[in-house]
C-alpha cells in the first residue's frame, strides 16, 4: 500500500469523530450480548434491533416531536446565556451585589426543578413558554458560575497597566475582561446547553401534548419500551448536535485560546 494511502487510512482511524462512533458501536454490541446472555425479557430492556426498527418506522413522527423540544431548548439556552452573563458581570463587578445575589443563586439550586415546573403550567398554560422557563431554570446557573470565575480571573497587573494607560471602563471590559472570561463563559455555555435539553423535557413531562418529553411519558405509561429508547436516542442527538454547534462557535470566537491550539496540535 502506498505511503500516502496508508497515511490517509491512519488519519481516518485516529480521527476525533470516529472514536466516539466506535465506542458507541461497542456499547450497542455489549447491550445486545447482555440481553442474550442473561435472557432479559423485552418488557424490561428492549433489544437494539427493536429500537432501530422503531426509529425506522416512527422516525418522521419522532423528528416532528423533536421540533418543540429543540425550540424550547434553544430559547431557554439563549435566555440563560444573555441573563447569566449580565448577572455574572454585576456579581464580578460589585462585591455588594455578590454578597446579596450569589448566595441566593446557590440556594436556588437546592430546590428541585420538577417541583417548580408545574407552577409554570398553572401560571402560563400549556404552550411553549413554560418549557422555556424550565430550560432556563437548569441552564442559568452554570453560565453565571463560569462567567463570574472568568471575569474574576483577570490578572491585577494587567488591569493596573490598563488604568495607567488611561483606558476607559468600556475599553478595559472589551480588551481585557471579556477576552479573559470567554474560555470560562464557553465552558459554562456548554454545560448550560445540555442542561437546557433536560429542562425542556422536564417542562414537557409536567404538562404538554407534544415534544419528546410527551413521547417519553406516553411510552412509559403504555410500556412501549422500544419507543421510549428511540425517543431517548433522538433526545441525545439533539443535545449532541447543539453541543457541537456551540463547540464550533467557540473555535471561531476564541481560536487563540490554549485549548484550541492543543486541539490543532493533536489533530495535525
Amino acid at each position: 500500500m502506498p505511503a500516502s494511502r496508508t497515511g490517509a487510512v491512519q488519519r481516518v482511524v485516529t480521527s476525533a469523530w470516529l472514536r466516539p462512533v466506535l465506542f458507541l458501536v461497542l456499547m450497542i454490541v455489549a447491550w445486545d450480548l447482555t440481553i442474550r446472555i442473561f435472557h432479559i425479557p423485552p418488557y424490561q430492556i428492549p433489544a437494539p434491533k427493536d429500537v432501530l426498527v422503531t426509529l425506522w418506522n416512527d422516525g418522521p413522527e419522532l423528528l416532528g416531536q423533536a421540533v418543540p423540544t429543540t425550540l424550547a431548548t434553544i430559547y431557554g439556552f439563549l435566555l440563560s446565556a444573555v441573563f447569566g452573563i449580565l448577572c455574572a458581570m454585576l456579581i464580578a463587578g460589585s462585591r455588594t451585589v455578590e454578597s446579596y445575589v450569589y448566595p441566593l443563586l446557590v440556594f436556588s439550586q437546592s430546590v428541585p426543578k420538577i417541583a417548580i415546573a408545574p407552577l409554570f403550567v398553572v401560571w402560563f398554560g400549556f404552550g411553549l413558554f413554560p418549557k422555556v422557563l424550565s430550560a432556563v431554570m437548569l441552564g442559568f446557573f452554570p453560565v453565571v458560575v463560569s462567567a463570574v470565575q472568568g471575569f474574576k480571573s483577570v490578572e491585577p497587573d494587567m488591569a493596573d497597566l490598563a488604568r495607567a494607560m488611561e483606558a476607559s471602563r468600556l475599553q478595559m471590559f472589551r480588551m481585557i475582561s471579556l477576552p479573559h472570561a470567554m474560555p470560562a463563559i464557553f465552558s459554562g455555555l456548554k454545560v448550560s446547553i445540555t442542561l437546557a435539553v433536560v429542562g425542556a423535557v422536564v417542562g414537557e413531562f409536567v404538562g404538554s401534548n407534544s415534544g419528546i418529553g410527551f413521547v417519553l411519558q406516553r411510552s412509559i405509561g403504555n410500556f412501549e419500551l422500544p419507543t421510549m429508547f428511540a425517543a431517548l436516542v433522538i433526545l441525545a442527538l439533539i443535545g449532541v448536535i447543539l453541543f457541537w454547534i456551540l463547540d464550533v462557535i467557540e473555535r471561531l470566537v476564541i481560536p487563540w485560546h490554549a485549548s484550541q491550539r492543543a486541539d490543532l496540535v493533536m489533530g495535525s
